[in-house]
């Protein structure tokens, strides 16, 4: 069956484009009707949460979330991730675009909340994967991957150093493993089922929803994080072109799936996680659309090595740190495939500790790093090129070039 398109014409892509400008908008002064409730008194005083600790001299900077906003703050208070704390912030400084990104705000007055820092089940969670290890930041790496608690600067930086961070903080990648081990889970104890009493169903379908719930209920009980919030909403929109049988592997698609996450959640639009994200995605599309007819090993070995290298010029003109050993990043990922749902098994026997010890080597590996960015005026042509490729295969096959000079010039420079 032929797949349909989402529109027929531009004056149909008029109007979707126009619906979601609509919901933009009312997102938009949504957010600003928030922004200014917070502004309309010098001083606003709320329970926020400790997402991060940044480590200074003589200082420490806090990154909170509430209800409402994100943002930072200083104190010489000792407090830790995840704690609940009330704070009185000052708002004078704070305007409307920085609200949207995340602000920083002098505050006074912090104290722990010690009603909202009763144990709750994610507490008892983190407990029980603090209780699986002895090495500290081994327990850190699984509270990372397991409950979006983010790392440690120093675990961070090693991490960074081998090319995996966008392994570890939770996104689309780990929502897709999850979603298989649920839908493979649930497919064992749904066929019998399916084949006496409801052969009439789409058993896909119905386990495809099941899985989306699962996955729900993971997304509420992590506070609705935003890597993983925008993940899920792909994930819905591809149930449904797949229920629809419009052309999910297609450039329009994933277009519209831009246009509905900024439309719902405008702050977005700040976050270069969401953008690496879609970045990713972008990639991937135009590798299948050239590449599309290998084998499929092949093409997921071919494929994790290409994405790699095609987003190196993008992630190095925000993030520095360079080593030899980020060229492992792609095998490391398609071990991941396999590291990721083992572990999760192994955490929920009680024996998430077994592999600790080869973890532990790998932490404590001494790696040579250095700081090297993309150049703008590359990185804005690279940028170009890339959209031409879409179109052109000339501009995909000097897109390939590109890759290659920049990766050489990277882990030679």
């Amino acid at each position: 069956m032929q797949s349909l398109l989402l529109a027929k014409n531009k004056k149909e892509w008029l109007y979707i484009v126009s619906f979601f400008v609509i919901v933009f908008f009312i997102n938009i002064s949504f957010e600003y009707y928030k922004y200014k409730n917070l502004t309309q008194e010098e001083i606003y005083t709320n329970t926020s949460k400790i997402i991060n600790i940044y480590d200074k001299t003589n200082y420490k900077v806090l990154k909170l979330s509430n209800d409402d906003f994100t943002f930072f703050t200083s104190t010489k208070n000792n407090f830790n991730k995840n704690d609940n704390i009330f704070i009185s912030i000052i708002t004078t400084n704070i305007d409307f675009i920085s609200y949207l990104k995340g602000f920083y705000a002098k505050s006074f007055n912090l104290y722990e909340n010690p009603i909202k820092n009763q144990n709750s089940l994610f507490d008892e969670v983190k407990s029980y994967i603090d209780s699986e290890h002895k090495n500290k930041n081994i327990s850190s790496l699984f509270n990372a991957l397991f409950l979006a608690i983010p790392l440690d600067k120093d675990l961070q930086n090693i991490i960074s150093s081998y090319g995996i961070s966008h392994l570890i903080a939770i996104s689309g990648f780990h929502l897709s493993v999850l979603s298989l081990i649920v839908y493979f889970i649930f497919n064992i104890l749904y066929k019998p089922i399916h084949q006496r009493y409801l052969p009439y169903r789409n058993k896909q379908y119905d386990l495809l929803l099941v899985s989306s719930i699962v996955l729900f209920l993971y997304l509420i009980f992590l506070s609705s994080q935003a890597p993983l919030l925008r993940a899920f909403v792909m994930y819905i929109f591809a149930i449904f072109a797949l229920r629809s049988n419009i052309k999910l592997l297609s450039f329009t698609t994933l277009l519209l799936c831009i246009l509905i996450i900024i439309s719902l959640f405008p702050k977005l639009l700040f976050s270069l996680s969401f953008w690496f994200s879609i970045c990713g995605v972008f990639y991937i599309f135009l590798f299948l659309q050239y590449f599309k007819s290998l084998n499929k090993i092949v093409l997921f070995i071919f494929l994790n090595i290409w994405l790699y290298l095609a987003i190196n010029p993008i992630s190095h003109m925000f993030f520095a740190n360079t080593s030899l050993y980020q060229l492992f990043s792609p095998f490391l990922t398609m071990l991941f495939s396999i590291f990721y749902p083992l572990e999760l098994l192994l955490h929920l026997v009680n024996m998430g500790n077994i592999l600790d010890k080869y973890i532990e080597i790998f932490l404590n590996h001494t790696i040579e790093v250095k700081n090297s960015f993309t150049n703008i005026y590359f990185f804005i042509f690279y940028l170009i090129v890339s959209f031409a490729s879409i179109k052109s295969k000339k501009a995909f096959i000097l897109l390939n070039i590109l890759i290659i000079l920049f990766n050489i010039y990277l882990y030679n420079h």
